[in-house]
């Protein structure tokens, strides 16, 4: 696990430096660059060393007539498989890294080496035969890759931070992307912050040639965007997804460092745990304790933990972290993730990765995607009761849309009844697309400025999630549509990015054994009836740990994060929110209505509205400005 930077159309080796000293947190073990000024082409690498230790593993790596340079951020899990064809074939490694497969299955395949890569990367390869940059990005979109292009001059790299360094003129804000931040808290699709940066979209590639995007394609489609022959065998469903999982947790143990493990306490992370320990059995498992108050109606995952931990007799190391500190790390936390995503989530990955590294543990495996294949999140079940009110006449779900709005939203399960009701007037794939909205139009563009109303047009922030779904056969089923929205935007877009951001500022690896190719194949297949089976969601998961784990914690409430925003929004960061969204601080940014803003936060204190998520986002966007003004500079 690494970090890459480059460039085409023109050499600044001065910029590439720095870029590369930008992103030193994902490398900490090593730093290479390669150049050439003829091509106009550089190549910067920072080096996580967790598969051959030694120098051969040292990047940018070349082939050996030295045409074929290659920097690569990840890991292969099937590369031995990969290597063994290749050494068939006559080819002779020098080393024993995953890299050097890479490089070598390219210089074998070419582009169509792709769809054979089972593993978690971004890559840049320079072909000097061809004169070409050849790019890519994993099948889920686990390791980020950021872009800017124009004038001749193509510029990427693991973090926008780093990228600014290679584009210094690529700062103007993207109202469009901004909307999007404030309306699902993340920015589905290719945008960010900045309209001159654009990200990778999971599962694709691009060739770049004398500074200009020669050719962009999708080298792999989601499974759940088709339709497939379902598993009838339910048996069969439920021991094959254990045996899939198992293999998939077995192959990305492989590592030359320590690997260790988050333990939350919920099934997926106690899972992969339970399954790891099989070939691991001292593996070591890290969690969190958030003193000073949970969210109304969060449950604790610390005696969660803790049981699973002595279940399984492994050993459990807690970090412990006063709420009040978290709030107070929240401008760190926007810095490091390069993007404005308003989640205190986050901070648990950098508290424990920190932990972790400390523990001299350089690689976790993680529970992340067990929700976005197997079902678990309360939309999920939200979708599932439509079947007892979507037969309603229109004038009736309108008129239910309008209670939502009535109801205490001082309590969690007023809140969370109004989020659905606030959709139910919507049809098709507009209403499934509700389910992730934060905050609805109507409310959004009352707080922008004139200037920003107008940039943004009539623009749906919702746009590339309804685009998506479009291109989905019209026969397949709302669950598998929504399972297949969170796998292309939910993770890849914000649950992966706030994962890898984290973890590598602490110069840790996460992996995440649920997105094994194999097993998200196999997921694809298994029918939603056995994915949510009526209130019980996971179903088919939780059958399969039934030998591994105990019911109690199988069967246990779903709960995510529960950060006490609504409380830090009222106290811990009440002067925060005074200084950053202040009249004359909203007014120089020129974003929002520094009024309607103002009448935000009074209705939020008063419990007439839920806005503590949108005002997070708010302050988010405001930081981030802030920081923006720092990337990039000498």
């Amino acid at each position: 696990m690494c970090g890459i930077a480059g460039l085409s159309g023109r050499v600044d080796e001065r910029a590439l430096h720095l870029a590369v000293q930008a992103i030193a947190h994902r490398g900490p073990d090593d730093e290479g660059i390669f150049t050439d000024s003829t091509a106009g082409v550089g190549l910067g690498h920072r080096r996580l060393s967790i598969l051959d230790l030694s120098p051969q593993g040292h990047q940018p790596m070349a082939s050996n007539d030295g045409r074929v340079v290659l920097v690569y951020n990840g890991e292969i899990y099937n590369f031995r498989e990969l290597r063994r064809e290749l050494e068939a074939q006559g080819v002779r490694f020098r080393g024993n890294s995953d890299t050097e497969v890479l490089l070598n299955l390219y210089l074998r395949e070419g582009e169509a080496m792709l769809p054979r890569l089972n593993g978690i990367f971004a890559f840049a390869l320079w072909d000097g035969r061809k004169q070409s940059l050849f790019l890519a990005r994993d099948a889920l979109g686990v390791k980020p890759l950021y872009y800017a292009a124009s004038d001749g001059r193509f510029s990427f790299a693991s973090e926008i931070k780093a990228l600014l360094h290679l584009a210094p003129e690529a700062r103007e804000l993207d109202q469009v992307a901004l909307h999007r931040y404030l309306s699902f808290l993340w920015c589905p699709g290719e945008g960010t912050p900045l309209k001159a940066v654009r990200k990778l979209a999971p599962g694709s590639a691009m060739v770049v040639r004398d500074g200009r995007i020669e050719r962009q394609w999708r080298w792999y489609q989601l499974p759940a965007t088709q339709l497939v022959d379902s598993l009838r065998d339910q048996q069969a469903s439920i021991e094959n997804t254990a045996a899939r999982l198992k293999h998939a947790v077995t192959r990305q143990m492989v590592a030359d460092v320590p690997v260790g493990a988050f333990l939350s306490g919920g099934l997926d992370s106690s899972a992969v745990v339970a399954l790891a320990r099989e070939q691991k059995p001292d593996i070591r498992c890290f969690t969190i304790e958030a003193k000073g108050g949970q969210e109304d109606g969060a449950t604790d995952d610390l005696p969660y933990a803790r049981k699973v931990a002595r279940h399984l007799g492994v050993p459990l190391d807690v970090v412990e972290i006063e709420a009040s500190r978290m709030a107070g790390d929240l401008e760190q936390m926007v810095a490091q993730l390069d993007e404005p995503l308003a989640d205190p989530a986050p901070l648990n990955v950098l508290y424990i990765s920190r932990l972790a590294r400390e523990q001299g543990i350089k690689v976790l495996l993680s529970g992340a995607g067990g929700d976005d294949l197997f079902t678990g999140y309360r939309r999920h079940y939200a979708l599932s009761l439509e079947r007892y009110w979507r037969w309603l006449p229109l004038r009736v779900r309108r008129a239910l849309a309008g209670v939502g709005g009535r109801l205490d939203q001082q309590r969690a399960l007023a809140r969370r009844l109004a989020k659905v009701l606030d959709g139910v007037a919507l049809d098709g794939d507009a209403r499934l697309v509700n389910y992730f909205r934060w905050a609805g139009e109507r409310r959004l563009r009352a707080l922008y400025t004139p200037a920003f109303r107008q940039a943004l047009g009539e623009e749906d922030a919702a746009a590339p999630m309804l685009d998506f779904l479009q291109q989905m056969p019209q026969q397949a089923e709302p669950l598998q549509r929504m399972l297949a929205l969170e796998q292309r935007f939910f993770l890849a877009d914000h649950n992966l990015i706030y994962t890898d951001k984290m973890s590598m500022a602490a110069g840790v690896e996460v992996r995440v054994p649920f997105l094994d190719l194999d097993l998200v194949e196999f997921a694809a297949r298994i029918p939603s009836s056995l994915k949510q089976k009526g209130a019980e969601g996971k179903w088919v998961l939780k059958k399969a740990m039934e030998p591994y784990l105990p019911r109690e914690v199988i069967y246990r409430p779903k709960t995510g994060f529960g950060a006490p925003l609504r409380r830090w929004m009222r106290h811990e960061l009440r002067e925060l929110l005074g200084d950053l969204l202040s009249e004359e601080s909203l007014r120089r940014r020129g974003l929002f209505d520094p009024v309607a803003v103002q009448r935000l936060i009074a209705d939020n204190d008063s419990g007439r509205v839920d806005a503590s998520y949108t005002l997070l986002s708010l302050l988010c966007i405001e930081i981030w400005c802030r920081k923006l003004s720092d990337w990039g500079m000498a």
